[in-house]
């Protein structure tokens, strides 16, 4: 996981913690001053959303206590986690830059890239200048490495 990732993640564990965890329990507290549970939309709800933020809390210190944090800037070279890549689309001469990072951090609208999606498998290795095939959800496609920058 990248720094970036691991200081998103923290952040997102912090906000459930101190702020939507109190929030949802004093929702809960209030939707039962409503008289009957069996009946109380509002009780439910909160109970839901309560289960959701604890696994989520869950998840995250899981997440959290096993992430290994690389710095990409110490790397170099050919293609590996961590690099910002700008490909070319060979057919239709569009350029898109990713970065790729782990799963737990990836974006598609970020241009964040999981490691494990099969753009980033095709690419790891690969230098500026080689042609790279991928067989994506949408067919075969064919792009050419323009950059690899390390930050």
């Amino acid at each position: 996981m990248t720094a970036a990732g691991h200081s998103a993640l923290e952040t997102e564990l912090k906000l459930l913690k101190t702020v939507e965890r109190p929030n949802i329990i004093k929702a809960i507290a209030e939707a039962r001053e409503h008289g009957d549970l069996s009946e109380n939309a509002e009780y439910h709800s909160a109970r839901e959303k309560h289960s959701f933020i604890e696994g989520r809390v869950k998840e995250l210190e899981g997440v959290l206590s096993l992430a290994e944090v690389i710095d990409p800037a110490s790397l170099g070279g050919s293609i590996k986690f961590g690099a910002k890549v700008t490909l070319v689309d060979e057919d239709t001469d569009e350029e898109k830059t990713w970065q790729i990072v782990g799963e737990h951090e990836a974006s598609i609208e970020k241009g964040l890239l999981n490691i494990k999606s099969p753009i980033a498998r095709a690419l790891i290795g690969k230098d500026e200048g080689d042609s790279v095939e991928v067989r994506t959800p949408g067919g075969q496609r064919s792009y050419e490495v323009l950059k690899i920058v390390y930050s």
